[in-house]
């Protein structure tokens, strides 16, 4: 079922021009411009690939990745109930977050068609308690009734390569590895490594040798 949180951003994403839900091929796309196709993804990319790979053939695509950044908690008695608490998420995304989907869309990015836009927002979620027979050995699993969009705080737009690039702050050895990037980015060395995958598949980094057992990188 399509969340409110995906309703607003097709409204913002679509103009007065702008058509929704529009049949493409054998697809359905969210959003068609005048100049683009409008993807929106709350989920994997992975998902997607497959989709935005075949519009691509004929169309320029926009993917629309939202990053939740704060998450207020709304919990209700029961599925439409009155609610009866409110509370902040602990975790909190950020923009680094990018890299556990693009991961999954480095055979599909970059591409001259195809613009990446990542919004940073705050989302109310709309929880329930579940009662389903599968649910029952767990006595706090909450049921997602509904998503909805507090706030945008910024918009980070991906186009190629060098773009993707620009999210690693400058100041790295040259050549560096994976344990000076996850350094500088306050990460685990895994994700780190992860990082440092994304940026040499897409052609942001090149390698440069090894140093023991590991890999060297510089920026393309």
């Amino acid at each position: 079922m399509e969340t409110t949180l995906h309703r607003q951003l097709k409204t913002l994403y679509g103009g007065q021009e702008s058509r929704f839900e529009v049949p493409v091929g054998r697809y359905r796309v969210d959003v068609a411009t005048a100049d683009w196709l409008v993807e929106i993804q709350h989920g994997s990319l992975a998902a997607i690939r497959h989709k935005v790979q075949e519009l691509l053939e004929d169309h320029q695509v926009v993917v629309v990745k939202p990053i939740v950044v704060r998450r207020l908690l709304v919990k209700r008695r029961s599925r439409g109930g009155p609610v009866v608490g409110r509370r902040m998420s602990p975790k909190r995304g950020r923009l680094l977050d990018l890299f556990d989907d693009l991961v999954y869309f480095i055979r599909v990015f970059p591409h001259r068609r195809l613009r990446l836009d990542v919004p940073l927002v705050d989302i109310e979620e709309w929880r329930y308690p579940g009662h389903g027979r599968r649910r029952r050995w767990r006595a706090r699993d909450q049921v997602t009734e509904d998503q909805k969009l507090i706030r945008v705080h910024c918009v980070h737009r991906f186009q190629t390569a060098a773009d993707v690039g620009r999210l690693i702050p400058r100041g790295l050895p040259e050549p560096f590895h994976t344990g000076h990037l996850a350094e500088c980015l306050s990460v685990e060395r895994w994700v780190a490594q992860r990082i440092a995958y994304c940026l040499r598949k897409i052609g942001a980094v090149q390698t440069a040798g090894k140093k023991g057992n590991a890999w060297l990188y510089q920026f393309a």
